[in-house]
This record gives C-alpha cells, structure tokens and sequence, in this order.
C-alpha cells in the first residue's frame, strides 16, 4: 500500500477514523491560555540593575561576554539583582518512540530502558558532570516502552511508548496534553523545592527523529537539511531517516502554524513535556538551560504555543552549546539565543546543558566578589559602543 493511502485518511479523521475531538482540542487551549495568564515576565527594573552592577565591576566593560548576558537575564527572572545560583537542576525527560520500528535509529527501546535506570540510580554521565556541577538529576518517566522502579525515578508516564508516525499519529491530543502538563508541573515542583535553573535534559531512541521531523515543519525546512545521524547512523541511515520524516510531513500536510498538530502527529512524549517545562519555567520564575537538538526543538514549539515564553533577549530560555545536529543553528537563531559552548558535543542526556553551569558559577564569583570601580577609587570604563555589551 502506498503511504499517501496509509496517511490521507489521518488528515481529517483521527487515528480510529472518529472526527477529531473538538472538546480535547478546546481542552487543550485552555490549558495553554491558562498558563499564559500565570507568566510572570522578566522584572526590568532587577535585569537593569544586574547590568549596572556588571559595568561597575573593575573590569573592561563586557569582558565575559555571553555570561554577563545570562547572568543579567537570570537577575530579571528571579526579580533581584542580588540573584542566586545556589540550587541547580536537571530535568531529564525520558520516553520511548515508536518510529524507530522504520529503521531510523542502531537502537531498540531497551536502550532507553538501560540508560534511564542508570540515571535514576546516579550512574549516567549526566550524573557524574552534574556532581562536579553541584546539580541535583531528576529523571521523569513521561512515556518510556517498559515501566522499570529504579532510584530517584519520577513517574509521570503517558503512555508506553508513542505510535509509529509513519502510520498513524504518534499520540493522541489527550495524551500530548498530558505529557505538556507533566512537563509544567515538573517545573513547579522544582520551583517548590527552591530551585533557581534547571537545565534539560532527555532520554528516548528515536528522539532525533521525532525532533528533525518538528524541526522540518517549524522552520519550514526540507528533511535533509534538519536530519543529523543522532547516535551514530551512516549516510545512508541517515537518507533513510530524512525520507522517513519527508514522507510523513508530506502526508499528513503538517504546516509550521500547526504547532500542536505537529507535536501530536510526528513529535514525542519527551519533546512535549520538554515544552512543558520550558512553559513552566517562565510561570514558576525558573531559568531554563536547553542542551542539544531535542531540547531546543521544544523550547522552539513552547515558543510557538505561548510567545509569552521568549520575550526578545529578555526571557527564560539560555542556550548552552551549539550541537552537531545540521538543525541546531537554525532553531537557536529562530529562537534569538545564542550558545556559549561551541564543542561539538552530541551525548544528550542534559550533559552540554550541565557543562553551562561551572562556566555560570564562575561569572558568579566574578559578579558577586570582584571588587567595583568606586570601591577602588577609580574611574569607571566609558561606554562608547565599540565593545557593544548584549542585547538585555
């Protein structure tokens, strides 16, 4: 059977041949519009001071760049310049993918499986760099194949697992709504226990394939040019996994203001409670760092859903490294942020987001001891726009 027979029917009728669920759809907004009424914003009169206090620090005026940067937007989503990064998070979320069942990835579903109870049991490498970090691993089971009780492992499962896309939906609307809750009230778990930034971190084969498949239709990008290998593919593995993504986008005539309808058709459990948590990260006062393509393909949707979510310069979202993926330019430019790691560095799990936070501490130390020009008696660097400081 050819695969516009096998999709054509999905484009007006869900996946058992039932109309869409118009109340689930309705559900679904409302959810997201109430979180839109909760954002909280950046406070403007603590990022300003934050950046007074940089340009009075004895030192050339922007001398750390993109830290400066972060540090100053952290300030106006904690609402203080006397900002703190005492308490670090990582929220790895972690599911199955059924798309994998078409050969896109060297993986089963038992890798995820492994892997998060590794996490769970604090023997992944998320876990030994974020101990050098002093961060705290939350690992969230949002929709893993197998159910497995390992460690600190959080349950909020969607399902086992989400559909093969290549022939039906990967969810339906109800369970896409539930992963995007899990997501947001992982955030303000987080925000209760007295976290200040929580990096992203995922866990899922087949991940990159849900993910260049959103990318493709967010950007309104051709499959080949946001199709990377992931965890190892050849060239040839990677053709198959692009043409598997161009097919399905095809098919199902997804478009780039279908956000919700992309999430739900090609996307996965992980990506949208990602999202989730970079909803509530702007909700609950919460700095959220991206890690690779996974990550900041759902800081993009989140974005998409509630523009509230990216205000400019001045929003919640810090982009830690610039993956090996061919999307990540192109998401991070859409999004306006910038990566301060440049290292090629492609494990996921959260990692490139930990690496952020020693570099973070650091500027800390420099913003918080470092004596000021006025403490020394000295006349202050002139601002002439030559060493033009960052955008906030």
């Amino acid at each position: 059977m050819a695969i516009e027979q096998v999709f054509k029917p999905l484009q007006t009728r869900g996946r058992t041949g039932r109309q869409p669920d118009k109340k689930m759809e309705t559900e679904t907004e409302r959810y997201l519009n109430s979180c839109k009424e909760r954002i909280r914003g950046i406070d403007e009169r603590a990022w300003k001071a934050a950046r007074r206090h940089w340009n009075g620090i004895a030192k050339p005026l922007y001398g750390l760049g993109l830290l400066e940067d972060a540090l100053v937007r952290i300030a106006g989503i904690q609402g203080t310049e006397n900002l703190s990064l005492e308490k670090k998070a990582v929220a790895v979320m972690c599911a199955d993918n059924g798309i994998i069942e078409e050969g896109v990835s060297q993986s089963g579903h038992e890798v995820t499986t492994v892997v998060t109870g590794n996490i769970a049991r604090g023997l992944a490498s998320v876990n030994r760099m974020a101990a050098c970090a002093g961060a705290d691993v939350y690992p969230v089971d949002v929709g893993m194949k197998e159910t497995i009780e390992a460690g600190n492992l959080l349950h909020r499962k969607t399902r086992n697992g989400t559909r093969n896309f290549s022939r039906e939906p990967a969810m339906e609307e109800a369970e896409m709504l539930a992963a995007i809750r899990a997501g947001v009230e992982t955030a303000k778990m987080l925000g209760r226990k007295g976290y200040h930034i929580v990096a992203l971190g995922e866990m899922g084969i087949g991940n990159t394939t849900t993910s260049s498949a959103v990318a493709s239709v967010l950007l309104e990008r051709p499959a080949e040019q946001v199709t990377g290998p992931g965890a190892g593919l050849d060239q040839e593995g990677v053709r198959h996994k692009a043409q598997v993504i161009a097919s399905a986008v095809a098919a199902y005539g997804l478009r780039k203001e279908e956000t919700l309808r992309t999430l739900q058709t090609v996307g996965g459990f992980d990506l949208c409670a990602l999202a989730g948590v970079c909803i509530g990260g702007a909700v609950y006062g919460l700095a959220v760092v991206l890690d690779g393509l996974i990550t900041s393909v759902a800081a993009l949707a989140a974005c998409r859903l509630i523009p509230e979510v990216r205000a400019g310069s001045r929003d919640s979202l810090l982009a830690s490294h610039l993956g090996k993926e061919p999307a990540m330019a192109a998401i991070l430019e859409e999004l306006g942020l910038k990566p301060i790691i440049h290292a090629n560095l492609a494990l996921g799990e959260g990692t490139g987001a930990v690496s952020f936070f020693p570099l973070l501490d650091m500027a800390y130390q420099v913003y918080r001891e470092n004596a000021t020009f006025e403490e020394l008696d000295m006349d202050a660097y002139q601002d002439y726009g030559a060493g033009k400081g960052p955008e906030c």
